[in-house]
């Protein structure tokens, strides 16, 4: 199956509000644990979550790591609102900053670590996203994405979305299919990334519909 693009931004506000009320904590607790087992001791300063969204992922971070600032980026204010009520409630909340703007403009740096969670599958050119990685972190950075992998036919797409999504709304429905159908495959995204001079990431499979890109740089 071709990848279909979709938009590079949810700022619907009916759209924010589902992607902030649905449950990710599955994915999302993934992504720490992943993060945990690949950087194992690591004690981090400055993390930087590209795409945050509602910033669930931000403040599991500042929850994990209790000496770190952690900085979100989305493109989305209408999805913001939803992360700035988040982190207003966390005891966390004085370590976490959410900033509007587009990755391919923002440029503050001298990062740690960057994170990021499905936001390559909506960027039009994914290379945004390798060049921001690039530009904003120090040597030696610890580096983790994770995003959705393109299921290879239609029929797989909507098995997917009914197993994970059989009981969400279906503004939210919606989303899931066109993300799954806009994602990249493992060999695509290790493409991109030999592109980019970054293979010393590397790339793996980490569920049915997950991929994880993860290393240091050089």
């Amino acid at each position: 199956m071709e990848r279909q693009p979709e938009p590079e931004l949810m700022d619907a506000v009916d759209q924010a509000r589902a992607y902030a009320k649905a449950d990710f904590s599955a994915s999302n607790s993934l992504l720490i644990q992943l993060f945990q087992q690949h950087f194992p001791g690591l004690t981090p300063h400055r993390i930087l979550d590209l795409g945050c969204g509602p910033a669930d992922i931000c403040i599991r971070l500042a929850n994990t790591f209790a000496d770190a600032e952690v900085t979100g980026v989305d493109g989305a204010d209408a999805m913001l609102e939803f992360a700035r009520e988040a982190i207003g409630r966390s005891p966390a909340r004085t370590r976490i900053h959410v900033v509007c703007d587009r990755i391919q403009r923002f440029n503050d740096s001298q990062y740690d670590v960057v994170v990021s969670n499905s936001l390559l599958h909506h960027l039009a050119d994914p290379d945004d996203l390798w060049h921001a990685i690039r530009r904003l972190t120090l040597p030696g950075a610890a580096i983790m994405v994770m995003d959705l992998m393109r299921p290879p036919t239609r029929t797989m797409v909507d098995s997917i979305v009914d197993t994970y999504a059989g009981n969400e709304p279906e503004i939210l429905r919606q989303d899931f299919r066109n993300s799954l159908c806009a994602a990249f495959t493992p060999d695509e995204v290790s493409e991109q990334l030999r592109a980019n001079d970054l293979a010393q990431l590397s790339v793996e499979v980490v569920s049915d519909r997950h991929l994880l890109v993860s290393g240091r740089l050089e």
